[in-house]
This record gives C-alpha cells, structure tokens and sequence, in this order.
C-alpha cells in the first residue's frame, strides 16, 4: 500500500531530507515528486519554499483481524509465511504439552527480538524463499557500520535471483525486509545481493552521474535519465548530493519514474 506526506524547504534537498526525517526512511526507500520548485524571489521579497511529495511503501495488514485477535494471532501468521517448516511444530503441540509453552515463547521471541537477533530471522525466512524458488543459494549475513544487515546469497548460476536490470533481487530485498520488520518497534534496514551485482551496477551508475552532470553544467541544461527504480535513483541522488551547481530530483510514476539531473547555480558551494 502507498502512502504520501508533503513537505516544504528552502530548496528541493531540504524538503526531501525533511520528509525523510520525519518518516524516519532513507532516500531509496521512498519515491520523490517535486510539486514546486523554490523561488527566491527579489530582494528577499516574494519568495516561496520548495515542495515535494514524497511515496513511500506500507505492507498490508489485515487492521480488522488484527484488532480483534490477540497479539500472539498475527505474530503466528507471521511465521507460516515466513518459514513453513514452522507448521508441523503447531501439529505438535496440542498432543506434547511439554513442547506448547515452548513453541509460543519462541514465537514471540521470533517476533520481538532485538535488531542483534534479526540475522537468524533473516536466514530463516530466505532459506525458505530460495526453496520455494527452487534455487540452490545460501544467505551470508555481515554487519553494515550503520547499523544495516548486508546479506549476500551464495552459489551458482544466480543470474535468475537479480533479474532484469535487478528488479528480482530488489523484489527479494523487500520482501525480507517486510518480513523481518512487521510487528517490530525498531526497523532495520537490509540489503540484498547476489554475485555482486550491486557493486558492479553502482559503479556504472556512479560513472553516469558524473558524465551527465559534467554535460548539465557546461550546457546549464537539465537531463533527464531513463525510468529507473528506487535503489537506482538513489544511486544517482547519492553520487551527485554535493557536486557542484547540480541538484537532483525524481519526476513521474514507477515503474516510470525517472531522475532528472538539474542546473542549480550555487548549489553545493560554500
């Protein structure tokens, strides 16, 4: 389900960075369309603030279940999906009174452990998605310094898991992190590669960024990149957040959207 807030700033950055903060996402989780571009006006007089609409990405929630069930209803639902092997336990338990009182403190630990323990929820949940996906691929978990879970599937012939242009493995990255964040107080924020596409697709877009931006300010034209999706604009809002005289935003509708490299003298300099 998409939701949307708008906010003001002093130019397009500072309204962008303002809803950002306030929805407490990072830049490639959300999609930005510029509803008004800041004016400065004469003399201080007549000016008005940049305004941006900024989409984000909710998942849907059966509210009226959820509201009349209790708590340990949904977090159980959450474990069917998240890993099958969980439902012979359920069979179980009713005919081993020893193992029940087990089942359901796992069930909640599953659910509200801390962000140190989302590796194993992690693991869990995409070992069962490469299963149903028939792939032979096995997650390696490593520790972002910000605080982000870096996972990495291993094996071979993954090309099937990135797709086109990485749409498949963006698509895989989103369901982990909604799996592994519902329910939870605290998000964590999870990335997702395979044979290291995301490093080498990057650098090609960082290589882009650059040579666009180099055309925008010899020409003071503003460019407008092919429809990209969300993890590719935020490459190229990244690359070029302090380059000189360019700013950045995004324009239209996924899977339409696109990045326009913009003129803005003065932009970036101290």
């Amino acid at each position: 389900m998409l939701q949307y807030i708008e906010t003001t700033g002093k130019n397009e950055e500072e309204a962008i960075n303002a809803a950002l903060r306030k929805l407490g996402l990072d830049r490639d989780e959300v999609s930005v369309e510029v509803l008004e571009r800041a004016k400065s006006g004469f003399l201080g007089i007549g000016g008005s603030p940049a305004k941006v609409k900024v989409t984000y990405e909710v998942p849907d929630e059966p509210a009226p279940k959820a509201a009349e069930s209790k708590v340990e209803e949904p977090k159980a639902e959450t474990i069917q999906a998240e890993a099958p092997k969980a439902q012979p336990v359920k069979e179980e338990a009713p005919a081993a009174p020893v193992s029940q009182p087990k089942t359901e403190p796992d069930t909640q630990a599953a659910e509200s452990a801390p962000a140190g323990d989302r590796a194993e929820a992690i693991t869990t949940f995409l070992t069962g998605l490469m299963a149903h996906m028939g792939v032979s691929a096995a997650p390696r978990i490593a520790m972002g310094e910000d605080g982000s879970y870096k996972v990495t599937l291993e094996g071979e012939n993954l090309g099937a898991l990135i797709g086109r242009r990485g749409e498949t493995l963006d698509a895989i990255q989103q369901l982990t992190s909604y799996s592994v964040n519902r329910g939870q107080s605290k998000r964590v924020r999870i990335h997702v590669d395979a044979e290291g596409y995301r490093a080498k697709r990057e650098e090609s877009l960082e290589r882009l960024a650059r040579k666009v931006a180099g055309k925008v300010v010899k020409y003071r034209r503003n460019v407008t990149l092919e429809p990209m999706n969300a993890y590719e604009r935020h490459v190229i809002h990244t690359a070029l957040q302090d380059y000189p005289d360019v700013t950045t935003y995004s324009t239209g509708t996924e899977p339409n959207r696109r990045t326009v490299v913009a003129y803005s003298k003065g932009e970036h300099r101290n």
